[in-house]
């Protein structure tokens, strides 16, 4: 495993207390990788005052507008997720979750994103997603305090590098370097530009076909020669309709 590539995501954190209680639970647990996207107060009197002696967490945390940025150069992204799914994702509970990450960050950039205090990921995030990761809480109570989900999570992690048993990644000697978030995404767009184009996705009725396909490719992850691959017959698919036009 390697910290140094494994990087917590706090997406429209609300409450600025929360974002130093993170900081502490990450710096417990051996973590110092911190991004926000757009929290809603930050920097803040509370958030040092929470973060305690992590305060060089803080320091060094990267705040960013989008999701988008955030995790734009990383290839293996894990969001936090506390509700059931219209459509079933690939699904670990923290260990098993903390398994995948030790595993990825040896030779990969990763994720780990936590969505809002009152509603977690929305959909269109978890869809930008490899892995979700579900804390199972009692049913009598399942709220979760953000810094609580975190330090779950990071504590997980701690045990796999006391333990040195985070094994390896079934495809770490890939010969091509697996694609990056941002260039999935540029890939979707490009799949849906010409789904559209050759009639195959109606975008007045989309029903559920872009969220399953996102599914699909995030399952099995694309190496970048991959990538390059479909976005070639993406090209030629769009030249073919264009002349049959």
């Amino acid at each position: 495993m390697n910290p140094e590539n494994i990087e917590i995501v706090l997406v429209h954190t609300t409450h600025s207390g929360n974002i130093g209680g993170v900081a502490r639970a990450m710096k417990n647990m051996g973590l110092t990788r911190l991004t926000l996207v757009a929290p809603l107060e930050y920097p803040a009197p509370e958030a040092n005052w929470r973060a305690a002696s992590a305060a060089d967490v803080l320091e060094t945390a990267r705040v960013v507008s989008t999701l988008d940025e955030a995790i734009a150069e990383c290839q293996f992204v894990v969001g936090t997720s506390a509700r059931d799914r219209r459509i079933p994702w690939p699904l670990q509970d923290a260990r098993g979750c903390a398994e995948r990450v030790a595993a990825r960050s040896v030779q990969e950039r990763v994720a780990i994103l936590f969505g809002r205090e009152d509603r977690g990921l929305l959909n269109e995030e978890l869809q930008r997603c490899n892995l979700h990761c579900h804390i199972p809480t009692h049913e009598g109570y399942s709220s979760l305090n953000l810094a609580m989900a975190v330090q779950i999570v990071a504590y997980e992690l701690r045990m796999l590098a006391l333990s040195d048993k985070t094994g390896l990644a079934e495809d770490v000697d890939w010969d091509t370097p697996f694609s990056t978030s941002a260039d999935m995404a540029r890939f979707y767009a490009h799949l849906e530009e010409t789904l559209v184009e050759i009639g195959f996705l109606n975008p007045e009725a989309p029903r559920q076909l872009m969220p399953r396909l996102n599914r699909l490719f995030n399952r099995v992850r694309l190496d970048e020669m991959e990538l390059n691959i479909l976005r070639g017959i993406l090209t030629e698919t769009q030249k073919a309709s264009r002349r049959s036009k």
